[in-house]
């Protein structure tokens, strides 16, 4: 099968890819995904995710985890990945986050021309509907629906209370590019009246709809194997989907949207990449490119949780049964209720010092007891807050775990590798319990959980971090932009060295964005669009 483009991955990146370069009916698009269709009710229902989130069978998931972590103790760290269309929007809260607009700006200042804050903001507008409506920063006529949460608990209004109490500001919208404050996050969700309620997806908002185009073609539990070169151009891909091996061609360009841990890995299954990786594993090195798979970066997230007495929220026992059973029946009626919670519904974007110019810690409030990525369960109710540092240091790869391309890649994020991060998650955790000690939240405080108390010093809090936290699902960097030698692809995200290859996902970000990085993805996803097209439309106009 030959097209013009053959998208490899259906996730954030790839739904947006695959929905507008086929709004062009002269435009063959082929989507390859290795999962399923990111249909399925667990999916649709947000609450859903906590039962997707664990791993446990790995339903849409593909439950990877790291190499064992120096900085963790020598623990091996969980990375849930979503394995269906739409990708890990289909698994995560639906934060609908941009961070800062110094990233982006940061991003232009490293070489990456067309990136800054003012350049990108028009593809976040493009891509949105959001339910306030159109204003400078946010658009209304977009796939993607944006949404004020449905029905926020009221111990999650007690939380941004506590943090004003705590004389942190106010914030309604975290997507100015000012996203200093304490608030409630919007999500992407539907807001419709026929859909209301329910988790919108990259794929939801964008693919779906179109799947019966005659020039798109979809084909989910393919998974790719290897990338087709001649000489120096990349000319399709291989494919397994059950015991057959299948490929591929494309006329123009493949465009790699694998996401930050199996695009890198790709390259290097397919001989693009340092030799050092490959020659461990048989591979022969088609282009050498020593950026593949390094500059790896994360959120690396503790959390702070108490037991409470309140029952208005998720819980495990008879009640929180008979709860949940109530609110199922009410989302299945009107689309309302707990069932379209995020479960993280109270926002915090704060500095560790006045001094900084913008904020280096990020507050996740979440109307449950979270522990372990919901793979260790508490019995009754009770709430979490978790803390990240924004911008961390620290530095990781992906590597080969061997040349079977069924097999995970080798995640290494070495997370506390440089001290600072650890410093800036000591001083965000210490102002997150403070937050929870405030008077606001003292008629929903029961028991503090995990050992926490006053008087903790800077070298307990450390243990506690090396001893419990993990990823916040914000992976990055592997196939980072830029314009020096480690750079993997250019600014306009071709490969470099290379011909009719792009990679177009997260792991193209040079740095980690101040924030949650699904609505930052789909922003790159909707700019790629737009660079593809312009550059087909002049070679045509050359010829």
């Amino acid at each position: 099968m030959e097209f013009d483009y053959v998208i490899v991955g259906g996730g954030s990146a790839g739904s947006v890819l695959a929905a507008r370069l086929s709004e062009d009916p002269k435009v063959k698009v082929c989507l390859l995904e290795a999962g399923g269709a990111g249909k399925h009710i667990l999916i649709r229902a947000p609450a859903g995710v906590v039962a997707i989130l664990p791993g446990h069978g790995k339903i849409s998931n593909w439950a990877y985890e790291t190499v064992p972590q120096a900085g963790l103790n020598g623990r091996k760290g969980y990375q849930p990945r979503g394995k269906a269309l739409g990708g890990s929007s289909a698994i995560n809260a639906m934060l609908y986050v941009r961070g800062h607009r110094s990233d982006y700006d940061g991003w232009a200042d490293l070489g990456c021309d067309g990136w800054s804050w003012d350049e990108v903001l028009p593809y976040f507008r493009r891509a949105e509907t959001n339910q306030r409506g159109a204003d400078d920063f946010h658009g209304d006529a977009g796939p993607l629906q944006v949404s004020d949460q449905n029905d926020p608990r009221p111990l999650s209004r007690a939380f941004v209370e506590a943090a004003t109490e705590m004389q942190h500001r106010r914030s309604a919208d975290f997507n100015t590019g000012d996203n200093e404050g304490v608030g409630l996050y919007q999500v992407t969700q539907f807001h419709d009246p026929a859909r209301r309620g329910e988790r919108c997806s990259a794929a939801a908002a964008y693919l779906h709809p179109v799947m019966d185009r005659p020039n798109l073609t979809v084909i989910t539990r393919a998974h790719a194997t290897r990338l087709l070169f001649d000489g120096k151009r990349a000319t399709g891909v291989t494919y397994r989907r059950g015991r057959a091996e299948k490929a591929v061609r494309a006329r123009r360009e493949v465009l790699l949207c694998g996401g930050t841990f199996n695009s890198p890995q790709l390259l290097q299954l397919s001989g693009v990449g340092n030799p050092d990786d490959l020659r461990p594993h048989g591979i022969e090195t088609v282009h050498e490119l020593p950026g593949v798979g390094r500059n790896l970066q994360d959120h690396l997230d503790f959390i702070l949780a108490h037991k409470s007495k309140d029952t208005d929220n998720f819980g495990i026992g008879a009640k929180a049964t008979a709860n949940l059973v109530r609110h199922i029946l009410r989302w299945r009626r009107d689309g309302g209720g707990m069932v379209t919670t995020p479960f993280a519904e109270g926002a915090g974007f704060l500095k560790t010092d006045p001094a900084l110019d913008r904020p280096d810690i990020q507050l996740h409030f979440v109307i449950s007891i979270v522990d372990d990525h919901a793979r260790k369960l508490h019995l009754g109710h009770g709430f979490s807050c978790h803390v990240c540092a924004l911008r961390p240091y620290s530095r990781g790869t992906v590597t080969l775990e061997s040349a079977d391309p069924l097999a995970a890649p080798a995640i290494d994020p070495q997370f506390l590798s440089d001290p600072r991060d650890l410093e800036t998650t000591i001083k965000g955790a210490r102002m997150a319990r403070a937050i929870l000690q405030a008077p606001a939240l003292a008629p929903y405080r029961d028991k503090e959980l995990f050992g926490v108390r006053d008087g903790l010093s800077d070298a307990t809090w450390a243990s506690h971090i090396r001893a419990r936290a993990d990823t916040i699902y914000h992976p990055v960097g592997t196939c980072r932009m830029g314009v020096d030698e480690m750079a993997v692809v250019d600014p306009t995200l071709r490969v470099r060295g290379l011909q009719g290859l792009r990679v177009v996902d997260a792991s193209v970000m040079p740095t980690l964005i101040g924030g949650n990085t699904n609505a930052p993805t789909i922003m790159i996803a909707e700019k790629a669009a737009d660079m593809i097209r312009a550059e087909a439309e002049n070679m045509g106009r050359v010829a």
